[in-house]
């Protein structure tokens, strides 16, 4: 399997964990898990890949990676919060600031791992 394989992999399953984990946290059970689970397995992927390629594209340089990555960020919660309010019978936390509570941790999470893997 190939390094990006890999890394969309591990990303992947980083963020099932984190996001899964603190879905339960806020309360969120049964089936619901599964379609967190399902929504992730589309959405993460295709994030990271597509950031993957403007990075590659623009040499790790500039802001442009960065202003892509907000936008991908910003349309996946946006997206995730719809899929939320029409799949979900969770309804403690509305679907917008879940998607929000969800992505910010994953993300948090993965860029301390990020941090990490680059000092060690």
């Amino acid at each position: 399997m190939s390094g990006i394989l890999w890394a969309l992999l591990f990303n992947l399953l980083l963020t099932l964990a984190v996001e899964l984990g603190a879905a339960a946290i806020a309360g969120v059970r049964g089936s619901d898990l599964a379609i967190l689970a399902l929504i992730n397995c589309v959405t993460n992927p295709l994030v990271n890949y597509c950031f993957d390629w403007i990075w590659i594209w623009q040499n790790g340089q500039g802001a442009v990676p960065y202003i892509c990555l907000a936008v991908l960020e910003i349309g996946v919660v946006a997206v995730e919060a719809l899929l939320f309010k029409k799949l979900l019978r969770y309804r403690k936390i509305k679907p917008l600031p879940l998607s929000l509570l969800l992505n910010g941790a994953s993300f948090a999470v993965g860029e301390l791992v990020g941090l990490a893997a680059m000092l060690l």
